[in-house]
Parts: structure tokens; C-alpha cells; sequence
């Protein structure tokens, strides 16, 4: 699973942080980010789909691996 933040949707509402705060970043400006390269951690694959569908602005996208 690869999973980034669309930053021209993203609001700087941070709940992406809350519920995955292993996975996300705010940046300085309050915005989400996740650093490149970064692979979501063994076991939290939920997390980052909870975060997904909790994001008010609908910024994180997810990219399952095949």
C-alpha cells in the first residue's frame, strides 16, 4: 500500500495525524504529509484507510500494491 496527501485538497484539519500519526506529518502550515518514500508501517494499513475516509476534504489518496 503506497498512500500520499493530495496537498490541493488538503484543508490542514490534521485528523490523517491523529489516527495514523506513524504515517502522516503536519507540516509547518498546519497541512498533512506524508514524507516521501515513506512506506506505510507493517500493521496499519486500517489506520491509513480510517484516515482516508475520516479526511473532511478528501486529501488522502491510497494506492494498493499488486
Amino acid at each position: 500500500m503506497q498512500v500520499e496527501v493530495d496537498l490541493n485538497l488538503c484543508q490542514g484539519y490534521g485528523v490523517c495525524a491523529q489516527i495514523a500519526p506513524e504515517v502522516f506529518e503536519l507540516d509547518d502550515d498546519g497541512y498533512a504529509v506524508v514524507p516521501a518514500g515513506t512506506p506505510v508501517p507493517e500493521g496499519r494499513d486500517a489506520e491509513v484507510r480510517e484516515a482516508a475516509v475520516a479526511c473532511p476534504a478528501i486529501a488522502v489518496l491510497i494506492t494498493e500494491d499488486h
